[in-house]
């Protein structure tokens, strides 16, 4: 089995992202919801069993910045962030998402 981590940096204030939602999905199938801890984490998800394969984790990081007090675009530029990835059998991943309203970075973490 595999295990994946996941934390939100908010560019904007240089801080953790805080009660952002997301989710992960593998094909349509949600596999887990959560909101990232006051340090921009879910610990929870590392308790995830994973296979082999591609999944997509979504971040709600247009409700996160609205809720920050960001006055955004209607639509927002950004509203739901994915990103898709392989994940190979029993390794651990870690894809840390760098945001802010108007762009986006990940990578793979350690």
């Amino acid at each position: 089995m595999s295990s994946l981590s996941t934390h939100i940096l908010d560019t904007v204030s240089g801080r953790p992202a805080a009660g952002v939602s997301f989710r992960l999905f593998q094909e349509d199938a949600v596999l887990f919801e959560g909101l990232t801890d006051h340090d921009g984490r879910c610990p929870a998800l590392r308790e995830i069993p994973l296979e082999r394969g591609t999944y997509r984790l979504e971040f709600e990081i247009g409700a996160y910045f609205r809720a920050a007090g960001h006055v955004l675009s209607d639509p927002p530029f950004l509203d739901v962030v994915p990103i898709v990835f392989g994940l190979g059998e029993g390794t651990h991943a870690h894809v840390p998402l760098l945001a802010a309203p108007y762009g986006y970075s990940t990578y793979r973490g350690s």
